[in-house]
């Protein structure tokens, strides 16, 4: 009996710890988006109008990318549709080429209609071999466009690399958790509906 206890206790202490861990990661990424949200809005007024027009985007403030002829490259953001958080995502990317060095950087992905909102988040999206990014801060960042409904800029921020393209990038997506139901006890009831009987008074004897 008591070896089971034991085994209970750990397993809670376990799941407790897990849970602790998980959501601390949650709050240092928030925190990193933030930031990059901040860094890529004063960029240039052209980012900036971005944020506010588009559809939806995936920031990225952390792309981690290191190579020696073969490279690889990943990343963890945030997803938001019309403003609002709607999940995580995470970046990969293996290229094979003239590459050398590492390299640090955060990418933001503006998705101009739904469609290509959904694509993205369905795991259809892919950069193509040639897809490059256009530099937050560079005067080119003013003329760019959208192409097949999606525009990405990133943002040098640390490390040197000969080759820094976002081809061969692949993106994962995870909805945020739903949020409790409501208990029916505290739910309001249907509109029009009668309100609950309430209970009769006990007579004084």
């Amino acid at each position: 009996m008591k070896t089971k206890r034991l085994v209970g206790l750990i397993a809670t202490l376990t799941l407790v710890g897990a849970v602790a861990a998980a959501a601390t990661e949650a709050e240092r990424l928030d925190s990193e988006v933030g930031d990059a949200m901040e860094m890529f809005r004063a960029s240039g007024r052209k980012v900036q109008q971005l944020f506010d027009t588009a559809y939806g985007y995936a920031i990225f403030p952390s792309v981690v990318k290191g190579a020696v002829g073969i490279g690889a490259a990943a990343g963890r953001g945030q997803v938001y549709e019309r403003g609002a958080l709607v999940g995580t995502a995470k970046l990969t990317q293996v290229t094979v080429g003239a590459q050398l060095g590492g390299q640090s950087y955060a990418e933001v992905i503006f998705f101009e209609t739904p469609k290509a909102f959904d694509e993205f988040r369905e795991g259809k999206t892919a950069m193509s071999a040639d897809a490059s990014a256009v530099a937050a801060s560079s005067g080119a960042s003013a003329a760019a466009k959208y192409q097949h409904g999606v525009l990405v800029f990133t943002m040098a921020k640390s490390g040197l690399m000969f080759e820094a393209s976002i081809g061969g990038q692949h993106f994962k997506f995870t909805p945020v958790a739903a949020s409790s139901p409501v208990p029916a006890a505290t739910q309001a009831p249907p509109e029009g509906a009668a309100p609950p009987p309430s209970e009769a008074p006990v007579p004084s004897p």
